[in-house]
């Protein structure tokens, strides 16, 4: 899971979508428009300082969903994800050296459906009320947590989804180290199996580094705990104190938390055990809640 599709949210996806169409504009190689706002992921209209009213937060440019690069059959899938990462380079949403070597290794395309303009920035249904995140989101969370994804290190991927996340951490604590996905609906589980054989982290989960199970993640997964990073895909009213429990001191964990206002935050673990939160940015994610309530689209 990450994250279930709220009929709302999307129409309201869709209503912003069309409202900053006419500010698109046309490249040498793509037409680019404001990053329309991914409502499982992407920051939104934030608090201002005194927690009044709304500031919004500045949009990037990147990529629209009519790209020419889709449409044209010029050019590999694997020089499209690239062109992908490029883009959000020059954009400023990824920064580091690290973030861009693993995403340009695990092509976004397959972990998105067949037929899915997979390396436009915005989220995809997978099925079961449940999305993979627009990759300016993914490249988020993984330069939050990349000190904590160093070779040896271990990872738990919480609402693994389609196995896209999960995949770069294993390649970012290599064969050493230990990347854990936990999804709560089984055949997500199966499929994600299957895009992650296909990828550049096949290898890494034939040997057992690598692997995604299904359950509840809000419990954790305790059996490869501690970890040094924790990665959790949709917003908890209150951080899970099993979470906060299998986090390594040293550790850090990055969760979206709240209801209606929500923070991105990032949870560091002190060597003495106690804990820090910092709010990262405000977004928008939908619930972390059981299966049941998933399936229901609740």
């Amino acid at each position: 899971m990450e994250g279930p599709v709220c009929q709302v949210a999307w129409g309201c996806y869709v209503l912003l979508a069309i409202s900053i169409g006419a500010h698109c504009a046309m490249s040498s190689d793509n037409l680019v428009c404001p990053s329309t706002s991914d409502l499982q992921t992407q920051p939104v209209a934030a608090l201002d300082k005194e927690g009044i009213g709304p500031a919004m937060t500045s949009i990037p440019m990147i990529a629209c969903s009519t790209s020419l690069s889709e449409h044209h059959s010029g050019g590999s899938g694997t020089n499209k994800n690239i062109q992908m990462v490029e883009q959000l380079q020059r954009y400023g949403v990824i920064s580091s050296k690290k973030v861009v070597e693993v995403m340009e290794t695990i092509d976004r395309a397959l972990f998105v459906p067949d037929g899915t303009p997979a390396y436009v920035d915005s989220p995809m249904a997978i099925g079961y009320n449940a999305t993979i995140s627009a990759p300016h989101m993914h490249a988020t969370c993984l330069q939050l947590l990349e000190e904590n994804l160093q070779p040896g290190m271990h990872a738990l991927d919480v609402g693994s989804g389609t196995g896209y996340l999960t995949a770069c951490f294993a390649t970012m604590v290599g064969p050493q180290g230990r990347a854990i996905g936990v999804e709560h609906i089984p055949e997500l589980v199966a499929s994600s199996i299957k895009n992650i054989e296909k990828s550049a982290a096949a290898s890494l989960l034939e040997g057992g580094s690598l692997s995604v199970h299904a359950g509840d993640g809000r419990e954790g997964w305790p059996e490869h705990a501690p970890y040094d990073a924790i990665h959790v895909g949709a917003a908890a009213p209150e951080i899970p104190q099993p979470l906060i429990d299998q986090l390594k001191p040293g550790g850090r964990m990055v969760i979206p938390v709240g209801k209606i206002f929500q923070d991105l935050q990032v949870v560091d673990k002190n060597l003495d055990g106690s804990v820090s939160i910092r709010s990262e940015t405000a977004v928008r994610y939908v619930p972390l809640t059981s299966r049941d309530a998933q399936l229901k689209g609740y």
